[in-house]
């Protein structure tokens, strides 16, 4: 940082709150709890959040100094005034050092959602956000997401997080029920993805691999300045109402800085049999976000031939 401080402390006294005075009294000598509080914040504004916590162990002194409010502002994203008016329809969470944002299914349009007969919430803790929104059987299919916000400058992914078949409990154990999965082979699903500067992604998907949860990748879009907010729309629609279709399992929209993906498996923490859940969930959005999920969740498949339908075609030239 290239500057440092040291103290010599001729006596280490432990006093009764089990701390060590490094300035007692009994000391002529300066110690660490004689640097003024405002010196200290600043010291540790240049250290991770992770680092201040454990240096606010030091004494009382570090422990006051690491309650400042400038110091814990200089840590929060930006645009995080912005992200408060947004709280409860999205969450934040640290990846990498920078902000990615999801957005619960109830933020989100849904057609036919207060019917019953087609669409259901269904609490599980599956989901961040403690539920999700089911499709039991409908002909048209189209759920509509809409954002403004004040990202920071640099290149944004947008994901869905979507899951074929009903989770259950069976047993005391979690299992997926694919009766109701059905539809979502004939045609593919279309994403949509515009923003007000006039950015636009189209892209189509074919829903594969049903009882396991997967990122699908809409589409990129660039932020050249954050001076002020960026209005994004989306949408996921599969309105061929020659067929219907079921089983679908909507959690949340994931938007994540691509600058942050390649950081971010970094901080994908090491497998050691108490955290599979949060180490599967870091390892999907990284993956959906990069647009590798069907790469890595399905066969190569058979070479073509002439008796090979559309689907065949699509899927080979994956």
């Amino acid at each position: 940082m290239g500057s440092a401080f040291s103290a010599r402390v001729s006596h280490h006294n432990n006093n009764k709150d089990g701390e060590y005075d490094c300035g007692s009294q009994s000391s002529s000598k300066p110690g660490l709890a004689d640097i003024p509080e405002s010196c200290i914040s600043s010291l540790l504004m240049n250290f991770d959040p992770t680092d201040i916590c454990k240096l606010a162990q030091v004494n009382r002194a570090f422990h006051r100094a690491s309650s400042a409010d400038f110091l814990w502002e200089s840590k929060l994203p930006e645009g995080y005034k912005s992200l408060l008016n947004h709280v409860l329809g999205s969450l934040v969470d640290k990846c990498s050092g920078q902000m990615c944002l999801f957005m619960s299914a109830k933020s989100l349009k849904i057609t036919g959602i207060d019917d019953r007969r087609y669409w259901n919430y269904i609490p599980t803790e599956e989901s961040r956000f403690n539920y999700i929104a089911y499709l039991q059987q409908m002909w048209w299919v189209e759920i509509l997401g809409e954002l403004e916000f004040e990202f920071p400058r640099g290149t944004y992914s947008l994901c869905f997080r979507l899951q074929l078949g009903k989770p259950i409990k069976r047993l005391g154990r979690r299992v997926r029920n694919i009766d109701q999965v059905h539809g979502w082979g004939i045609k593919p699903v279309r994403f949509q993805l515009s923003t007000s500067d006039g950015q636009h992604s189209l892209s189509e998907c074919y829903l594969n691999g049903p009882g396991e949860w997967a990122y699908y990748h809409f589409g990129d879009f660039v932020v050249d300045s954050s001076d002020g907010p960026t209005k994004i729309k989306f949408s996921l629609a599969q309105i061929d109402c020659t067929h219907t279709k079921g089983g679908l399992c909507i959690d949340c929209a994931f938007i994540c800085p691509i600058t942050g993906l390649s950081v971010a498996l970094n901080g994908i923490p090491v497998l050691n049999g108490t955290n599979f859940k949060n180490w599967k969930e870091r390892i999907m959005i990284v993956l959906g976000c990069l647009d590798l999920d069907h790469a890595l969740r399905l066969d190569h498949p058979a070479a073509l031939t002439y008796g090979s339908s559309n689907v065949d075609r699509i899927a080979y030239e994956k």
